[in-house]
């Protein structure tokens, strides 16, 4: 028997009900006839159960509707207009084009390659187990790409590489630009740019996606909502009907591009970001991609680590807990000089979420790009250090410090070939999607 994962309502139901603790919703009752019946928790980390919780999707099904009629309390909103009257330092759209050096622009991309490469290999290995890996061969503080070589093997079998990535992610074995959906989201945001202009709605992206991008290469929110669009539903209703992951990661990792063609703009930036995120994300969802992508707006003209957050956190509800958990992570990151005691913090305060949860992986990016104060290999290492989404995590990471930096030290550059499976990209090199980056700044 296939099981799918991501999209059976058996397994979706265990996710809703933590969304609903998370988001203050009262759900005791449904939880308690979910598990009267026999039904299971959410698993912490796999996408799909044992085939025999099948025999509960009527009943998953049914829940799920009595869940999403449950009312959310206020302070969190979706919609853009609310957004905005959240924010109280909500930045003026910038009048003019910036001045953009292409090294950064170059830097960016080459950012995001290396730190979502740095964190493949180890992408599900707790926080402990990256640590004992690191250690064992000699790469404690992280300086470097993950190695097999000298690893002893007690400690590969106590913590084994992620299989897909194992092959073509570790020092020895990198060749290119691996495929990785933390990659190929911004070439399909930098397609929907080229072909929609800026005008481009959150239909065109739906729309791009049903045309080059394989429903294989999609996981939990962005899974669920291409399930809906096959199944005829429309956004923004696509991020809601039974997606419990619509507060994970997913419209986080998409919002790079969006950035970048607003050089110095972070509310256009969060704006063109909002109307991707809105397919699959809601609430704190959507907030983790318009942080993003107002970080990497100011990351190309900013001269500092704080600064890039602060137009980050200017576009996020003051009220919001994404708000809450990035401004308390920058304080620890501001106060400790042992960044191992920032993400014991993060850990202790954000410990319960999702690995691929928005707001302890925003919260560990901004405590990384903080305490590394310009250093790009301590941004991306602390990053994968926390022990949450490592790939995407670096990914964000190493955008913002490249772009910083004006580009990437030598030990943490690929051969520009970058692998995807999306129509037209495989072997694309980063200097042409920079360059075509670049272009789309043009009003």
């Amino acid at each position: 028997m296939i099981r799918l994962t991501w999209v059976q309502p058996e397994d979706l139901i265990g996710h809703e009900l933590r969304q609903a603790a998370e988001d203050g919703r009262d759900a005791r009752e449904i939880a308690a006839r979910w598990h009267a019946a026999g039904g299971h928790d959410a698993p912490p980390r796999a996408g799909a159960s044992e085939p025999g919780a099948a025999r509960l999707r009527g009943l998953a099904e049914e829940l799920l509707d009595e869940l999403a009629a449950l009312p959310a309390p206020p302070g969190e909103p979706s919609d853009w207009d609310a957004i905005v009257a959240a924010c109280p330092d909500w930045p003026a759209p910038r009048e003019g084009s910036a001045d953009v050096d292409p090294d950064r622009v170059l830097g960016a991309w080459r950012g995001r390659a290396a730190g979502c490469v740095l964190g493949k290999p180890v992408e599900k290995i707790p926080r402990e187990g990256i640590r004992e890996i690191a250690e064992s061969t000699g790469n404690w503080p992280i300086t470097g790409w993950f190695t097999a070589e000298g690893l002893p093997e007690d400690v590969a079998r106590r913590w084994p590489w992620n299989r897909r990535s194992r092959v073509n992610s570790l020092a020895e074995n990198i060749d290119g630009i691996p495929e990785d959906d933390d990659l190929n989201y911004p070439l399909l945001a930098l397609s929907v740019l080229e072909r929609h202009g800026r005008s481009f709605t959150t239909d065109d992206v739906a729309k791009l996606w049903l045309d080059e991008l394989p429903a294989g290469r999609t996981f939990t929110a962005e899974r669920v909502a291409y399930r809906n669009l096959l199944d005829g539903v429309e956004p923004p209703e696509t991020a809601t009907r039974r997606n419990p992951f619509r507060e994970w990661i997913g419209a986080l990792i998409r919002a790079d591009v969006y950035g970048w063609v607003n050089p110095g703009d972070p509310a256009t930036a969060a704006e063109y970001a909002w109307r991707d995120a809105r397919l699959t994300h809601t609430a704190n969802g959507i907030y983790g991609a318009m942080f993003t992508a107002a970080m990497c707006a100011a990351s190309l003209v900013a001269t500092s680590a704080e600064e890039v957050v602060r137009a980050g956190l200017s576009v996020v509800p003051a009220g919001s807990r994404l708000h809450e958990a990035v401004t308390l992570a920058v304080a620890d990151a501001e106060r400790e000089s042992d960044f191992e005691r920032v993400i014991d913090r993060l850990h202790e305060r954000h410990g319960h979420l999702h690995w691929v949860h928005t707001v302890n992986n925003a919260a560990l990016i901004a405590a990384a790009l903080v305490h590394s104060r310009g250093d790009f290999t301590a941004a991306i290492a602390g990053a994968v250090a926390g022990g949450w989404d490592t790939d995407s995590a670096g990914a964000t990471a190493g955008s913002v410090a490249g772009a910083l930096n004006g580009g990437v030290p030598e030990r943490w550059r690929i051969r520009d070939s970058l692998a995807s499976s999306l129509t037209g990209f495989d072997g694309v090199s980063l200097a042409g999607l920079a360059a075509r980056t670049q272009e789309m700044m043009k009003p």
